[in-house]
């Protein structure tokens, strides 16, 4: 939390320097290929007053091996401890959103999501098995307050929070309960189950060519859910270069530092000892993500203000608490379209 809050003071300070020591007045726009952040950054942005923005973002994730720490290890090594272990687990996520501006200085957020995932087990006495689950997660909403747009650079603040509408008692068939359901371990949820506020704050600064940004956020954890425990706070500080290559193109690199706390409480439904997913000793981590995408932007016709976004990135280093499955790839897609 200490990191947390210096990480948002540095960059308060950072950004006001630069605006009262820079002449130009000139304020940034949104209205280049570049003037959104990589598709997978939410709330990078503002509108002006009285528009309107809708999105739709599609993100495969892919999960698998296993690592104990910051060190690769095997399934039999897992298995000398639980009597199953995951082996892949991808997951889908398509996301739909909308933003709001009813002034110049405020922008309203809401953001809805579907997931579906499958897990890929192995059993000590050597069988396998897969389990699944698909429906809607938790509804984020989110008030973003802009600070400054000047000298060709914006600072805003985000304060939103999630509603537990995901479910948290997902259930499938495995072996040991063959014909029945049984509840699944944590990371098969869809849901938080707790009412969840967040705080970021996003600073974005272009010239002729070149834009780039920087945004600190966490998600803090309140209360227990109904199955007695809460996920860990989420800290994450996301730093992005574009260049843009036409009125209509942009590339992108992006570099993300990732903080994810251990899962604090015991489902009583879970038995720790049976696989390692249903062991909160094995949960959250440490992470450096990087990502590199394009932007593609309409800036004029019938479809004016359009946009789509791509971005595959990939874990550069994780050290992750106790024996999990490692991050791999993920894919993510989006439109965008303002009026």
């Amino acid at each position: 939390m200490k990191i947390y809050i210096s990480v948002i003071l540095m960059m308060a300070t950072i950004t006001f320097y630069a605006q009262e020591t820079n002449d130009q007045y000139q304020k940034w726009s949104a209205g280049r290929p570049d003037g959104h952040a990589p598709i997978s950054v939410m709330g990078d942005h503002m509108h002006g007053k009285g528009e309107w923005m809708f999105s739709y973002r599609y993100m495969h994730m892919n999960m698998g091996d296993l690592k104990l720490g910051s060190d690769d290890t095997t399934t039999d090594s897992a298995l000398n401890n639980y009597m199953v272990t995951p082996t892949n687990m991808p997951m889908n996520m398509h996301m739909l959103g909308a933003m709001f501006a009813p002034s110049d200085k405020i922008t309203l957020m809401v953001m809805f999501n579907y997931l579906s995932m499958e897990m890929e087990h192995l059993t000590r006495m050597g069988g396998a098995f897969t389990t699944e689950v698909s429906g809607f997660g938790d509804v984020n909403l989110a008030l973003l307050y802009k600070f400054f747009n000047k000298n060709q650079q914006t600072l805003h603040g985000q304060l939103g929070f999630s509603i537990p509408t995901g479910s948290i008692t997902e259930s499938d068939v495995t072996p040991a309960s063959t014909p029945n359901e049984t509840e699944l371990p944590y990371p098969m949820q869809l849901g938080s189950g707790t009412f969840d506020p967040n705080l970021a704050l996003t600073y974005l600064g272009q010239n002729a060519s070149i834009s780039w940004g920087s945004q600190v956020k966490g998600v803090f954890r309140i209360g227990e859910n109904d199955r007695e425990f809460r996920y860990g706070n989420r800290y994450n500080l996301n730093n992005w270069l574009a260049i843009k290559v036409a009125d209509w193109l942009s590339f992108s690199a992006r570099l993300e530092g990732l903080i994810i706390g251990e899962i604090e409480g015991t489902d009583p439904n879970l038995n720790p000892m049976m696989v390692i997913t249903a062991d909160t000793t094995n949960s959250g981590g440490t992470f450096m993500n990087g990502g590199v995408g394009c932007n593609i932007y309409l800036p004029t016709g019938a479809l004016k203000n359009l946009r789509f976004g791509f971005e595959l990135a990939a874990p550069l280093y994780q050290d992750l608490n106790g024996l999990q499955l490692k991050n791999k790839e993920t894919l993510t897609f989006g439109a965008q379209y303002a009026f």
